[in-house]
């Protein structure tokens, strides 16, 4: 898995009738774009997260 500044971070529930979280990117901590990452959550809270398999990164839109 890798990523870069901006991209975003979509974490699937295991759950059920839980939400899904979903957040932005705004550090790589691992090299040449691999984890961990900080991700601040659409909730304003950051956190370090270690993507496992219920992850899914979506890379950031190019501006025009």
């Amino acid at each position: 898995m890798r990523a870069t500044v901006g991209d975003c971070l979509h974490v699937h529930s295991r759950s059920v009738g839980a939400t899904q979280r979903q957040g932005e990117i705004i550090e790589v901590r691992g090299t040449n774009g691999e984890p961990p990452y900080v991700v601040r959550f659409s909730d304003g809270h950051e956190s370090l997260v270690f993507p496992g398999p219920d992850c899914l990164i979506e890379p950031r839109t190019p501006e025009d």
